[in-house]
């Protein structure tokens, strides 16, 4: 099977900001050719308190849990589930002033973009 391209982008959690410490808490990965969009979260609570020990870490989880259910087209997510995956992954790598923000897209190749996402989590996220 040939690679395909793929674009990704980080989803951080900015718990101040004011001060701009940020943490990553997931992945966003899209693949238009293999007709792919997926997030995957882990939000280490530990180091998310280290930066702001009165996070609201229900309210985190919820938005995380948001991007996710978009990514899978999840009704339950809102109106912007209800797109295409390209419309979705534009939606969610918007650039946005809020505690829960994507970070920049960067791109790459894989032979498979649900590795790929699992890979990307461990490496920069975990």
């Amino acid at each position: 099977m040939t690679r395909a391209p793929f674009e990704y982008a980080l989803i951080r959690v900015i718990p101040r900001l004011e001060r701009g410490e940020q943490l990553n808490a997931g992945v966003i990965l899209y693949c238009q050719s293999r007709d792919y969009l997926a997030a995957q979260c882990h939000l280490d609570t530990d180091r998310l308190h280290a930066l702001d020990p009165d996070a609201d870490v229900p309210g985190i989880r919820r938005a995380l849990r948001t991007i996710e259910g978009v990514c899978s087209a999840d009704r339950t997510a809102g109106p912007a589930a209800r797109q295409d995956p390209g419309r979705r992954f534009r939606w969610l790598t918007a650039p946005r002033s809020t505690i829960v923000q994507p970070g920049p897209v960067h791109t790459g190749l894989t032979h498979d973009p649900g590795t790929e996402i699992r890979r990307l989590l461990d490496l920069l996220v975990r």
